[in-house]
C-alpha cells in the first residue's frame, strides 16, 4: 500500500530529494505523513476513518492547488536556491516572477514585448532580444555539446517570436584544468551550428575560474533578431480566418479553436543527457534532438502562413510549454496522448525510470499555434522538412475547461499539470 509524503509550505520531498509530485512510496516501512508533525504507521492506514481520509484528500487538493497557483513558496529568510529552480516547471516561474521580475521589471517604457511578459525573448524597437545561459552537465552527450546546445537555444528562442537572428554575443566562464581539445571541440560544433543558422558571433567575454567549479566551463550566447517579410506573410495569412492583434508569435496568441502541431519526438534531449549523465544504456543509443529550427520556421512563415504562437519547449518538456500558452492565452487546451509522437526507446527509457516524456527537455523541438484552416497545410509542410519530418497535430485550445488535459488511448481524459520542474537536472 502507497505512502504520501507531504511537509510544510508546500514543498514535496522523498528520499532521494526530488521534488515532483504527491510522492508515493511502495515502501510498506515507511510512515505514513500528513502534515508537517502528524506520523501514523502504514499499518493503520486501513482503519482511517473517512472523515481522516477525506481531510488528506482535502490537503493533497489544497497542496496541488497551491502549487498550480504561482503562490510564492520561497517567503522565508532560510530559504536558499536548489537544483529545482533551474529545473523549468513551476518552481523556476516562481522564482523569476517573484524575484527577478519583481525587481528589475516595469524599468523600460520602450519595449514592446518587456521582461514581465517572461516570454521566449523581449522585443524592443522591432529589434528582438535574447539571453541565454548554459550549464548542461556533462558538457558532451550524445548528439551535443555544450557549444552547439548554446547556439541552438539562443537561435530558437529568437526564431520563436518570429525573428530571425542576425548577431551573436558569447561569454565563456572556463575552468581551471580544461582541456585544450575540448575548447576546441566546442569551439568546432559552435562554428557548425552558426553555419546551419546563418548567424555569427561578433563578440564575447571569456573568464577563467578555480578548478572543480563549474564540471568544465559555462556559457552565455546573447542574440538580437529582426523582422522578416516572412513574418508579416505569415500573419497577414491568419488574419484572412480570424483577428490576430499581435506583431510577433507570442505565447498570448491562441484562441478556441487554434490546432496545435508538434514538430518532432519528445524526451530525446533529456534522455542523452540523463545517459550521459549516469553511464545508462537504453538498447540503443539515444541522441539529442539539438539543433537550430530558424530556417524551417522562416520558410514556414514565407510558404505557408497562419501560424500564430511558436514555443521551444526545453525544460520541463511540452507539458510546461502548453501550461504557460494556458495561462497567458487564457484558453484551454486538450491534446491526444496516441498523436505525440515519441521514439520506442524514449518511452521504454522513461518507463523503466519512472519519468514522464511530457516533462523532459527538448532542443530541437517547437509546439506551433496555428490557425485550424491553415493545420494541415502546415503539418504536410513540416513533414517535409529534415527537421520536422514527424510532426503531428496533437491538439487543438478550447474555452471547455482551462489548464490543459490529455485525451488518453483507453478513452479518460489525463489533467496534465504544471511540472513542478524537469526531472533530469542541468540538461542545458
Amino acid at each position: 500500500m502507497p505512502v504520501i509524503f507531504i511537509e510544510k509550505k508546500g514543498v514535496i520531498k522523498n528520499k532521494t530529494s526530488c521534488p515532483k509530485h504527491l510522492i508515493l512510496s511502495e515502501n510498506e516501512h515507511q510512515p505514513f505523513l500528513l502534515g508537517p508533525n502528524v506520523q501514523i504507521p502504514l499499518a493503520r492506514a486501513v482503519d482511517f476513518s473517512w472523515k481522516l481520509l477525506k481531510r488528506l484528500c482535502l490537503s493533497a487538493q489544497y497542496l496541488i492547488l497551491h502549487l498550480m497557483s504561482g503562490s510564492n513558496f520561497m517567503d522565508s529568510k532560510n530559504e536558499k536556491i536548489t537544483m529545482l529552480h533551474g529545473a523549468g516547471g513551476t518552481v523556476m516561474h516562481n522564482l523569476v516572477k517573484n524575484y527577478i521580475v519583481k525587481a528589475l521589471g516595469g524599468l523600460s517604457n520602450e519595449a514592446e514585448v518587456p521582461l514581465e511578459a517572461m516570454d521566449d525573448a523581449a522585443v524592443i524597437g522591432d529589434i528582438v532580444l535574447k539571453s541565454d545561459s548554459h550549464a548542461v552537465k556533462p558538457i558532451f552527450f550524445p548528439g551535443g555539446d555544450i557549444g552547439r546546445l548554446s547556439i541552438s537555444g539562443t537561435v530558437n528562442d529568437i526564431s520563436a517570436m518570429g525573428a530571425t537572428p542576425y548577431a551573436l554575443a558569447c561569454g565563456f566562464i572556463l575552468e581551471e584544468g580544461l582541456p585544450f581539445a575540448d575548447l576546441e571541440r566546442i569551439l568546432a560544433s559552435m562554428r557548425e551550428a552558426c553555419i546551419e543558422a546563418g548567424v555569427g558571433v561578433v563578440t564575447g567575454d571569456t573568464k577563467v575560474v578555480e578548478k572543480g567549479a563549474l564540471g568544465g566551463l559555462v556559457m552565455n550566447v546573447s542574440g538580437i533578431g529582426k523582422r522578416t517579410p516572412a513574418l508579416e506573410h505569415d500573419l497577414e495569412v491568419a488574419k484572412k480566418y480570424r483577428p490576430v492583434t499581435a506583431r510577433w508569435t507570442l505565447d498570448s496568441n491562441i484562441v478556441a479553436g487554434d490546432k496545435i502541431i508538434l514538430t518532432g519526438t519528445i524526451g530525446d534531449h533529456g534522455l542523452a543527457v540523463l545517459s550521459a549523465q549516469q553511464g545508462l544504456t537504453f538498447g540503443s543509443e539515444i541522441k539529442s534532438d539539438v539543433r537550430p529550427l530558424n530556417r524551417m520556421l522562416q520558410r514556414l512563415f514565407a510558404e505557408i502562413g497562419g501560424v500564430i504562437s511558436v514555443k521551444d519547449p526545453t525544460r520541463g518538456g511540452i507539458a510546461d510549454a502548453l501550461n504557460e500558452w494556458t495561462e497567458k492565452s487564457k484558453v484551454g487546451m486538450l491534446i491526444h496522448e496516441e498523436k505525440v509522437p515519441i521514439r520506442l526507446d524514449v518511452q521504454a527509457a522513461c518507463d523503466m525510470l519512472g519519468l514522464d516524456p511530457l516533462e523532459i527537455g527538448n532542443e530541437g523541438k517547437y509546439i506551433v499555434g496555428v490557425v485550424k484552416e491553415k493545420a494541415q497545410e502546415v503539418l504536410e509542410f513540416l513533414k517535409q522538412t529534415e527537421e520536422g519530418k514527424n510532426a503531428q497535430i496533437i491538439g487543438e485550445a478550447t474555452t471547455q475547461f482551462k489548464g490543459v488535459a490529455m485525451q488518453t488511448v483507453v478513452g479518460g481524459k489525463r489533467i496534465i499539470a504544471r511540472p513542478v520542474g524537469d526531472p533530469v537536472p542541468r540538461i542545458c
